[in-house]
């Protein structure tokens, strides 16, 4: 078999282009005819239309216009160039202003946006058309393409806060939403997905939580929980959307958390019994895993927030072992946040052995609590002076480099975690090396980073040093891929709108905006020297006009330029 798989994977490279030097030869040289035959063809194209334009002057009488020209414009007093070079400052003065909110909302160009998507086509195709369809820069491009969309993949929020416990007092207290309407939606296809099945039908309960799911609005789901209940007192989904919702204290939610665990276990052996019997019954046995693993993970995090941690630490132990294939949910990073509060720093560096791995999906929680049990070990001892005199020793080469990779990783994390941006309320959904999880990650570990003595101050003085590592993080990236360039557009959907969001790398401003800036600058001290200098600015208009006109005629802008 081994033979056989290096036989494949030598005509494999045996047939790509970088193993047939003609091939690529020939894609090159095509691709660079097809390129000088279109810039040859558009100059050509000026060039007839010159010709044309001289071989018809004499029909067109174009010296004669272009001489009426001229006399019109020095027939113009003082006063229409004052209101000419006011107008245009004016109107200059509202696209800068409208094109530097675009910019702060969608943190590109609008003119260079619709350039691109309007007039890119109309005026000649786009760079695609040139080159062929197997060559190496599109390989390349799809790659990249295909990179960035699981690289801008949204998760599920690991840590996420109770709507009615948490998210709703916060509204209450402040008068702001702290969940956008696309988070939400994407928390009710979660729901759906979860807690829902096929054979819903076959209970009445469930067929009532199935729409119930599908509601918008939150009066109208919690009564159809109640509806569920009175149908059936043993519907669990039922006690966990009370409990998501309408519970407005940690304590009421775990009381109807342990109602729905209750209820679910039932539920599950009677699956357990009848899952062979038809895939219906399969299907039913996978929705009621679901619910008894979001039970119990959930009754693990009421039980971390009223400060029964160990009593946590079992539940999510249990949970990993009884259902290892579900890593996807991402309890590890539960388990890891609950260790660290009870400082069990062992057992956290048992953890990270074992899901800090390469061929595991990393996150902001992995790589810097790996960041920070190296940090932990050199940390009280740290000086900056100390270091630049002596050299770093081997503990704090590992302890800087473990920053530099979870910055890498993340580079928004830091601000919040030294306080350089306010936090908010994490939302329910993230992207990971975005700007949510960066929130997400430092509103649980931030107390973790201040309880170790000189964290952050080691943190402070190096993370920085990441950004010189990686001049160009949308090109190449050092131990991670290229960074995405997907992740601010992902976090203005996720975050609200009162949070300014975290741009990596930080965007330049865009020409434009410095174009329209000049523009409506200098028109409008043009309309200012006009208003109050009109002899000077019509000596100055009449010398320009007649430079580029080579006779001057008619010098009247000059004389009526005395009776203003």
């Amino acid at each position: 078999m081994a033979d056989g798989d290096g036989l494949g994977e030598a005509a494999i490279a045996a047939a790509s282009p970088a193993s047939a030097p003609g091939l690529s030869l020939s894609l090159g040289w095509r691709e660079r005819l097809r390129a000088g035959l279109a810039g040859t063809g558009a100059s050509l194209w000026f060039v007839a239309g010159l010709g044309l334009l001289y071989a018809l002057r004499v029909p067109l009488r174009l010296c004669e216009n272009l001489a009426a020209v001229t006399v019109f414009l020095n027939s113009l007093t003082p006063k229409f160039y004052v209101a000419l070079t006011g107008t245009s400052s004016l109107i200059s003065g509202l696209i800068f202003i409208f094109e530097w909110w675009y910019f702060h909302k969608h943190g590109t160009s609008f003119i260079e946006q619709v350039s691109v998507s309007h007039l890119r086509p109309l005026m000649g195709g786009t760079e695609s058309s040139i080159s062929e369809p197997g060559s190496p820069s599109n390989n390349r491009e799809s790659e990249t393409s295909r990179q960035n969309l699981s690289e801008c993949k949204v998760w599920r929020n690991p840590l996420n806060l109770f709507r009615g416990a948490e998210y709703r007092r916060y509204t209450w207290v402040t008068g702001k939403e702290p969940l956008t309407y696309y988070d939400m939606n994407l928390s009710a296809q979660d729901h759906q997905t979860f807690f829902t099945c096929d054979t819903d039908f076959l209970r009445p309960s469930d067929t009532v939580m199935q729409k119930a799911w599908r509601e918008r609005n939150p009066p109208a789901r919690i009564k159809a929980a109640y509806q569920a209940l009175e149908l059936n007192n043993d519907c669990a989904t039922a006690y966990v959307l009370l409990a998501e919702e309408e519970a407005t204290t940690i304590v009421d939610a775990e009381r109807l958390f342990k109602q729905a665990l209750k209820a679910g276990e039932t539920i599950y052996r009677r699956s357990q019994q009848c899952q062979h019997q038809s895939p219906q019954h399969e299907a039913q046995l996978r929705r009621d895993t679901n619910v008894l693993v979001y039970i119990k993970r959930r009754l693990a995090m009421c039980a971390r927030k009223l400060g029964r941690i160990r009593e946590a630490v079992k539940i999510m132990r249990d949970l990993m072992k009884e259902f290892p294939p579900l890593t996807m949910l991402n309890i590890h990073e539960n388990l890891l946040e609950s260790l660290l509060e009870l400082q069990a720093y062992a057992d956290v560096q048992a953890v990270l052995a074992k899901y800090d791995d390469i061929s595991l999906p990393k996150s902001a929680a992995i790589c810097y609590t790996a960041a920070l049990l190296k940090t932990r070990t050199v940390s009280d001892k740290f000086s900056p002076e100390t270091a630049s005199r002596r050299g770093l020793s081997t503990a704090e080469i590992n302890a800087v480099e473990a920053i530099h990779r979870a910055v890498e990783f993340n580079p928004h994390v830091p601000k919040y975690l030294l306080e350089m941006k306010s936090l908010i309320l994490p939302p329910e959904h993230i992207l990971k090396r975005g700007d949510s999880e960066a929130i997400a990650y430092a509103f649980f570990h931030l107390q973790h980073w201040k309880r170790i003595e000189g964290a952050l101050h080691l943190l402070q003085c190096t993370w920085e040093g990441t950004f010189r590592m990686i001049p160009y993080p949308l090109e190449k990236g050092h131990l991670f891929y290229p960074y995405p360039s997907c992740t601010e557009t992902a976090d203005r959907e996720l975050l609200p709108s009162f949070h300014h969001v975290s741009v990596y790398p930080k965007k330049e401003i865009p020409f434009f905006i410095h174009f329209t800036a000049g523009l409506c600058s200098s028109t409008a001290m043009i309309a200012f020297l006009t208003h109050q200098f009109p002899e000077i600015m019509g000596v100055f208009a009449k010398a320009v006009l007649g430079f580029s006109c080579l006779q001057p005629r008619h010098p009247q802008f000059l004389s009526k330029t005395h009776k203003i």
